[in-house]
């Protein structure tokens, strides 16, 4: 799935798909599973509680080529009291120059003026202002372009990784572009979380006030070892001061597992 688990991930292709493993004695129907493009040409894990699903390939620009399959796929989910069913993640990053594409004003999809709380964005500006019009536009795109059908009926975790374009200098032109991400999808009534590692979030965003969108999103912490680990890991620091771990999540037989902490 994501990008520092993406050497054990490719390890799965043509691999037979697996039961969960359990955390404890009777506990495999809690465990959920994340999938997205990496999976694409081999099988897909059974027996999840619930699912996630990758709506990108890679980069925030781009379309999971096995979306729809995987959809289908994650509605099978057996569900669970503590999580949805069917959960979507997307990829983030804050490229600036080096993108393909960024925004030069304040409107998206063009003509469809949007209040930016950084404004105006100007062509030539790679700070905040942009930022948050980037990654407004691209959530605008997850939902609306990916393929989605009901884009407000699903809970959309923000992928924040390292392997991703982000600038080096400017924490706070980062955070906005998720912010825009976030005002987007609450425009259309959808909840947004945040995926990540303590130390990539630190890195790429780090501290985050209590005037932001983010502060009080609910965490997904990567990079536990096993289902105890991951257990462990939901008493753990939140992404953000204002808000609380519900997922951890590790790796087994070349699959992401979720343990659900609430």
């Amino acid at each position: 799935m994501l990008g520092f688990l993406m050497a054990a991930l490719l390890l799965m292709a043509g691999t037979p798909a697996h039961a969960a493993p359990s955390p404890g004695e009777g506990q495999q129907s809690l465990l959920g599973n994340d999938i997205s493009w990496p999976q694409c040409n081999g099988d897909f894990p059974m027996d999840q509680a619930f699912a996630i699903v990758g709506v990108n390939n890679g980069l925030a620009n781009t379309t999971n080529p096995c979306l729809s399959e995987q959809l289908r796929w994650a509605e099978d989910s057996a569900g669970h009291p503590g999580q949805p069913t069917v959960s979507l993640y997307v990829n983030t990053a804050n490229p600036g120059a080096a993108g393909s594409w960024w925004p030069e004003n304040d409107e998206y999809p063009a003509g469809q003026a949007v209040h930016n709380p950084y404004g105006p964005c100007e062509d030539g500006d790679y700070g905040k202002a942009c930022a948050y019009m980037y990654g407004y536009a691209k959530a605008y795109d997850d939902a609306y372009l990916r393929g989605i059908s009901h884009p407000a009926s699903y809970f959309w975790w923000l992928d924040v990784e390292t392997e991703n374009s982000w600038s080096r200098t400017d924490k706070d032109a980062n955070r906005t572009v998720l912010e825009g991400m976030t005002d987007f999808f609450h425009s259309i009534g959808a909840e947004v979380g945040i995926y990540s590692t303590g130390q990539q979030w630190e890195r790429i965003v780090g501290t985050v006030s209590s005037s932001s969108n983010l502060y009080a999103l609910p965490s997904w912490l990567a990079g536990s070892l096993n289902a105890s680990g991951a257990a462990d890991a939901c008493s753990k620091e939140p992404l953000t001061a204002g808000g609380r771990v519900v997922l951890a999540q590790f790796v087994s037989r070349g699959f992401d597992y979720n343990y659900s902490c609430q």
